[in-house]
C-alpha cells in the first residue's frame, strides 16, 4: 500500500508540473465559470421585442394597446410599415409581427367585432411564441374593459345618467381592479433556487473531470510504450502496487478537480449550504473513482496514444450529450432510454438533487449504488486486462 500511495504521489506532483495539463483541466474550467457567472448572475426575466404594423394610427384602442405594451417592463415595441415588415418577414429579420387593422378603433367603438393579426415566419421562434402570449393577455384585458364598458352603458341608457358620468365611473372602477385584482398569484419557490447554474453547474463539472480522467489514460499507454511501467517494476513495485497506484492518481486527480470547481461554486454562486457541500463532495470522490476505473479500461485497450485519445473524447462526448448536460431529455424517448448508460447521468441526477432540489445524500440511493457498480466493475476488468509491456502481461 505504501508503495501505490507513492507511485499515486509522484502522479499528481507531475500534474501539477505540467502547465499545459494544468491549464486544460483546473483553468479552463474556471473560464467557463467566469462566463456562467457573467450569463447567468444578471436578471433572468423574459426580455423580448414585439414587432408591430400599426394601420390603426391615431385611433383610441391601437393607441391603448400600444401604450400597454410600451409600459411592460420586459417588452421593447417596434413598429414598422406594411411594406417593411413583409419585407423584414421574408429575409427572416423579424420572425414575427403584429399587425394591427385598418379601421380597429372605429369598428370596436361601434360595437363590431374585428382582429389582430399575428404573422410569423415558420413556428416564430420561442420568442416570438411568449410575445404572442403576452400581446393575447394584453388584447384580452382591454376587450374585457370593453365588453364591462358596453354592459353598463346598455344597462344604463334610458337611466338619467350623463355618458361622461358613465365613462368616468367605469373607467375609475376598471384602473381599482386592473391594481388590485379579485384574484392575484403569487410565486413560492420550493427548495433551491431553480435558476440556470444550477441546471448547468453539475455537468459542467461532470464533463471536465470525465474527459480529464479519461484522458489520462493515454500517458499510460505512452509509458507502456516507451517501457517505463517496465523499468517501475524493478524497483520492486509489484504489478497490483503500480495499478492500484495509477488508479489511485487518477482518482485524487479527479477528485481535486472537482473539488476546486465546487468551491469556486461555493464561492462565487453561494449556491451551497456546509452539509450539502459535503454531500457533493462524497458525490465527487464516487464519480471520480467511476471516472477513473473508465479511464483504466480505456488505457488496458487502447494500442496506441491516439487510440487513447479519440477513444476518450468520444466516450466524453457521448455521455455528455446523453447524460442531459446541456438539454433536458424527455422521458419515454430513445435517448432517454440510451441515457441510462451514461455515467454523467447519475452524476448529473446526483448533483442536482443536493444543489437545485435541496435534496440530500439519503435520497441518492440510485445513483451512488450506479456509479460505486460501474466503479467495482471498471476496476476489477482493468486489472485484468492491466498490461505492462506493449501487446503482452
Amino acid at each position: 500500500m505504501k508503495k501505490a500511495l507513492i507511485v499515486t504521489l509522484h502522479e499528481i506532483r507531475i500534474y501539477f508540473q505540467d502547465k499545459a495539463d494544468l491549464m486544460f483541466s483546473l483553468f479552463l474550467p474556471i473560464a467557463v465559470f467566469t462566463l456562467m457567472y457573467f450569463g447567468f448572475s444578471g436578471d433572468s426575466m423574459f426580455n423580448g421585442t414585439a414587432h408591430i404594423v400599426n394601420n390603426d394610427e391615431g385611433g383610441y384602442y391601437s393607441t391603448e394597446l400600444l401604450e400597454r405594451l410600451g409600459n411592460l417592463e420586459n417588452i421593447t415595441v417596434k413598429l414598422y410599415s406594411q411594406e417593411d415588415a413583409e419585407i423584414r418577414l421574408e429575409r427572416s429579420d423579424i420572425l414575427t409581427v403584429l399587425i394591427i387593422p385598418e379601421e380597429f378603433s372605429e369598428k370596436l367603438l361601434a360595437g363590431e367585432s374585428t382582429q389582430l393579426l399575428f404573422r410569423q415566419r415558420g413556428n416564430g421562434g420561442q420568442e416570438g411564441q411568449i410575445i404572442l402570449s403576452i400581446i393575447s393577455s394584453v388584447a384580452g384585458d382591454i376587450n374585457r374593459e370593453l365588453q364591462a364598458y358596453n354592459t353598463v352603458t346598455g344597462v344604463l341608457e334610458n337611466a338619467e345618467i350623463s355618458q361622461t358620468n358613465i365613462d368616468t365611473t367605469v373607467k375609475k372602477y376598471l384602473a381599482q381592479e386592473s391594481k388590485s385584482p379579485i384574484v392575484q398569484i403569487s410565486e413560492r419557490t420550493v427548495g433551491s433556487s431553480p435558476d440556470m447554474v444550477n441546471q448547468f453547474l453539475p455537468g459542467v463539472v461532470n464533463m471536465f473531470v470525465l474527459f480529464a480522467v479519461t484522458l489520462s489514460a493515454r500517458m499510460i499507454v505512452e509509458e507502456r510504450r516507451k517501457g517505463t511501467l517496465e523499468r517501475l517494476l524493478t524497483t520492486r513495485l509489484s504489478v497490483n502496487q503500480l495499478f492500484f497506484g495509477k488508479f489511485l492518481a487518477s482518482m485524487s486527480r479527479g477528485f481535486i478537480q472537482t473539488v476546486i470547481l465546487i468551491v469556486l461554486g461555493y464561492a462565487v454562486f453561494q449556491i451551497f449550504t456546509p452539509l450539502s457541500f459535503l454531500e457533493c463532495l462524497i458525490v465527487a470522490l464516487v464519480f471520480a473513482a467511476a471516472a477513473s476505473a473508465l479511464g483504466l479500461v480505456i488505457a488496458t485497450i487502447a494500442r496506441s496514444e491516439d487510440a487513447a485519445t479519440w477513444i476518450a473524447v468520444f466516450l466524453t462526448m457521448a455521455m455528455v450529450m446523453l447524460g442531459g448536460t446541456f438539454f433536458e431529455i424527455p422521458e419515454g424517448t430513445i435517448l432517454h432510454l440510451l441515457s441510462r448508460f451514461s455515467i454523467i447521468t447519475y452524476a448529473n441526477e446526483a448533483f442536482r438533487t443536493i444543489i437545485a432540489e435541496g435534496g440530500s445524500i439519503t435520497d441518492l440511493g440510485m445513483q451512488l449504488g450506479i456509479l460505486i457498480g460501474v466503479f467495482v466493475v471498471g476496476f476489477i476488468l482493468s486489472r485484468f486486462l492491466f498490461r505492462i509491456l506493449p501487446g503482452g502481461r
